[in-house]
């Protein structure tokens, strides 16, 4: 128990460092940020998708079998999202037919509720991947931080444009960053006594994975509709996938 419990801290606490990152937009603007922060989405859509293809779900078949059990946790994982980013995220407040304004700073905080909620998730998911063996830990440590990164940057950004301080924006990102480190503990003092439940957060991450790879992160991309930029996205993914197969040989 030591072991996946040291791992799996030192993941989260990394995870929640991440979400520092959104002060170097300002530092990139004059290198074409938005620009590299296309690329990071489409790196991160390839890790995730590769992640579940290629590390979690041959885990979980190996562990227990492809279940019933399984595939509603999977299941389980999309709705998850579809949730929180239907009814939480700040854009519903937006949708066509919707007259119902939004204001800033409640949706700011809003924003922040969501985001904790995200990462505690991320924690559960890091804690039952180490449960599994470290190797699957590491690579959806990778994975998470991939997806994190250009979420960190929009998050940042949302919180200025709210009228936070650059001070106060870092500070409230941090909060909502450090509820992986709970969700972590909570995957390992649960996990420990139940093979099942491993194996079940495992498939509802893949599930998440999935959902934020096909339904946020690659159609963010199709806004760029541009030869050059979807020759780089590709790339990005192609990247994305290829260090999560390279990760197979610390298996």
């Amino acid at each position: 128990m030591i072991e996946p419990l040291f791992f799996t801290l030192i993941s989260v606490i990394l995870i929640s460092l991440v979400s520092f990152i959104g002060i170097s937009a300002f530092f990139l603007k004059a290198f074409h940020s938005e620009e590299l922060t296309h690329f990071f989405v489409s790196f991160a859509a390839g890790a995730l998708l590769a992640d579940v293809f290629i590390h979690i779900l041959p885990e979980i078949v190996e562990e227990t079998g492809f279940t019933l059990w399984i595939s509603i946790a999977l299941l389980l994982g999309i709705l998850i999202f579809f949730i929180l980013e239907k009814f939480l995220y700040w854009h519903h407040c937006h949708a066509q037919g919707n007259h119902a304004q939004c204001h800033p700073k409640p949706f700011a905080y809003m924003n922040l509720v969501a985001d904790g909620l995200h990462n505690f998730i991320d924690g559960l998911v890091i804690g039952g991947s180490y449960l599994i063996s470290a190797p699957v830990g590491v690579a959806t440590t990778v994975a998470v931080i991939m997806h994190e990164i250009p979420q960190e940057i929009g998050d940042f950004a949302v919180l200025l444009k709210a009228g936070f301080s650059r001070k106060k924006a870092l500070l409230f990102n941090f909060l909502s960053a450090v509820t992986a480190i709970f969700g972590g503990l909570l995957a390992i003092l649960i996990g420990f006594q139940s093979t099942l439940f491993s194996a079940g957060i495992l498939a509802v991450t893949a599930g998440c994975f999935m959902y934020i790879a096909l339904a946020d992160l690659i159609p963010e991309l199709h806004k760029e509709p541009s030869h050059g930029k979807s020759t780089l996205h590709f790339f990005g993914i192609l990247l994305g996938m290829a260090v999560m197969f390279l990760l197979l040989f610390f298996e």
